[in-house]
């Protein structure tokens, strides 16, 4: 699974840059769209891969560059696949909540660090909650049916966001579409 070509998925390419990450004591935490691509088994499908850390650019563009990705821009590309790779700026937050706490999933063949299926929902639900941004609600939706998550937690984030009206609105259509049971 080390090998990157046009048939890698987004999740096998997260787990191997993650991998290599690690190789290189790097420490990043995957955040955004390829998350949710992964939690939803791509009923969402994302191109980018989001990767959080304080790691100095210098150092992952050399691990990076052990995969044959090449610093364009801000992304770093390949031509071995169309997923590209981008850092938003540190820390790792929804909303106002700071999170120091991640799913990390190890196999044999590789290792992921990512927001957790709950925190997930909130990243989405930040976006819709604070620019009106519905396929994010959708995004959100679709995570928390096929994942299990903690509405209590959302709940109370919610109200730290003074949002709950916006939530009302993402539990209803959790409700609608039948996908959890609340």
């Amino acid at each position: 699974m080390n090998t990157i070509d046009k048939n890698t998925s987004l999740k096998e390419l997260a787990f191997i840059v993650c991998k290599k990450f690690r190789q290189h004591g790097i420490d990043a935490v995957l955040t955004g769209g390829a998350v949710v691509s992964i939690y939803s088994e791509n009923r969402y499908q994302s191109y980018d891969l989001d990767f959080i850390t304080h790691c100095r650019v210098e150092r992952l563009t050399i691990a990076l560059n052990e995969l044959e990705f090449y610093k364009q821009g801000r992304y770093y590309k390949s031509e071995a696949t169309d997923y590209f790779i981008e850092f938003p700026p540190p820390p790792v937050a929804v909303g106002n909540k700071p999170l120091t706490k991640f799913n990390e999933i190890e196999t044999e063949s590789g290792y992921l660090k990512l927001l957790t299926p709950t925190q997930c929902v909130m990243d989405r639900l930040a976006a819709f909650y604070h620019w009106n941004d519905r396929p994010s609600l959708e995004q959100a939706v679709l995570v928390a049916g096929n994942n299990e998550i903690d509405i209590n937690e959302i709940k109370i984030w919610s109200k730290e966001e003074n949002s709950m009206k916006k939530f009302e609105i993402f539990l209803k259509s959790l409700k609608e579409n039948k996908l959890h049971d609340l």
